[in-house]
């Protein structure tokens, strides 16, 4: 096999797989990061963990933590 013929299998063979990975980033792309959502409910969680004067602020602020872990969800993400 000539490197001209090895060059152009070599590009055949991976054109199928460059539009898988154009549309995994663009389906990134649409994806909002972690950091930038539910921003109200993080910190709802957050001061009812630091400030809880529960011996156990994990079972204390349970429904806060069950907000935020639903609003996570609902962008996708699993905490």
């Amino acid at each position: 096999m000539s490197s001209a013929q090895a060059t152009a299998s070599s590009i055949a063979s991976s054109a199928p797989v460059a539009p898988v990975i154009a549309q995994s980033a663009a389906a990134a792309a649409d994806k909002p990061k972690p950091c930038c959502v539910c921003k109200d409910e993080k910190a709802k969680r957050d001061e009812c963990m630091l400030f809880s004067k529960a011996a156990d602020p994990q079972k204390d602020c349970l429904s806060t933590i069950d907000q935020y872990r639903s609003c996570m969800a609902g962008f996708g993400f699993k905490v």
